[in-house]
């Protein structure tokens, strides 16, 4: 963004996405600030028409909207993840596209620690069995409808050894459990510090997935892995929908396959009432939350201070968190 512009119109697509509490400082150069709460497909083209910087989390910036963005010189993603954003159109429009970096590093972690614990102790279902009477009904202190397993002495299998697959592992050996870092699926010697991929799902106790979805990575986990799990491990998915079957996973938790799942993420957001993993909800042994694990309040305002950050440095020449650049 060239400093001869005067005054810079910044867009921000989709405000709705980031806590209403949090802060975004005000930026230091002369701008125009145009804020929606949220923004349909259909209206980004007209949104973004004559905007210098656009910065969305969920809202789509596709070649269509690129193209008829004649000022656009700035896409500031205010998330991790770039598939909203379609980089090779920017790449030949000269766009840059900025994205936010190892801000979630306690906070998914976090949300994956309470995940397991709930599952492995049975937590929620001894719950709802108190709310509807069941100790009452029981006549002695305590009962013993649902499983209860020990974290420590555990093992978990961990896909994906980005910063968070690192800070969940850390959390795991606090608690005394065994770590064991999954090589990639279909990927042979590694080196000493990865299990291979069939192994981890053979010898885990619980498994968790902290990996980008590509074509890759798409439904690594299916009906195939589910039957090599022979521990009957917890699944946990944090990461994206689409990296496990939502199918073959309904039909390992109900066949016992798997001991539990926990997922905070599906392959449509929101699901719909008929959404495959909305009838697993039932289960006593299903946690679904609602895409939350990032959302710590000092996760999400980490996030607001990078996102200007990534804004300043673009606007005085340093860009940062660079996913793709000007040439």
């Amino acid at each position: 963004m060239s400093k001869t512009i005067t005054t810079a119109k910044v867009v921000f697509l989709d405000r709705s996405t980031m806590l209403p509490d949090v802060v975004l400082r005000q930026l230091s150069f002369p701008h125009e600030w145009v804020e929606y709460e949220a923004t349909r497909a259909e209206e980004v083209s007209d949104r973004i028409a004559d905007a210098h910087v656009v910065i969305t989390n969920k809202a789509p910036v596709t070649a269509k909207a690129i193209a008829s963005a004649r000022n656009l010189k700035l896409v500031a993603v205010a998330a991790t993840g770039t598939d909203v954003v379609d980089i090779a159109a920017c790449a030949a429009r000269n766009v840059l596209v900025s994205n936010i970096r190892d801000y979630a590093v306690d906070t998914v972690p976090e949300h994956t620690f309470a995940l397991l614990f709930a599952l492995r102790r049975s937590l929620l279902a001894y719950r709802d069995s108190v709310r509807t009477g069941r100790w009452a009904e029981s006549g002695q202190f305590c009962y013993f409808d649902y499983p209860i397993r020990n974290i420590a002495g555990s093992v978990l299998g961990i896909i994906g050894d980005g910063a968070l697959g690192r800070a969940v592992a850390d959390l795991a050996r606090a608690f005394g459990m065994r770590v064991l870092f999954s090589s990639y699926k279909g990927v042979q010697g590694m080196g000493p510090l990865y299990t291979p991929f069939e192994d981890v799902l053979r010898l885990s106790d619980a498994i968790t997935i902290h990996a980008p979805l590509t074509p890759a990575t798409r439904n690594m986990i299916g009906a195939p892995e589910f039957a090599l799990m022979e521990r009957r491990p917890i699944l946990i998915n944090t990461a994206r929908g689409g990296l496990v079957d939502e199918i073959a996973l309904g039909e390992a938790l109900r066949s016992g396959r798997i001991s539990g799942a926990g997922f905070d993420v599906a392959t449509v957001e929101p699901p719909s009432a008929d959404h495959p993993l909305m009838q697993l909800t039932g289960l006593p042994n299903f946690i679904l939350t609602p895409h939350v694990a990032w959302a710590s309040q000092e996760a999400v305002q980490s996030l607001a201070d990078q996102l200007m950050d990534n804004i300043e440095a673009f606007r005085s020449g340093t860009p940062k968190n660079v996913v793709t650049g000007a040439h």
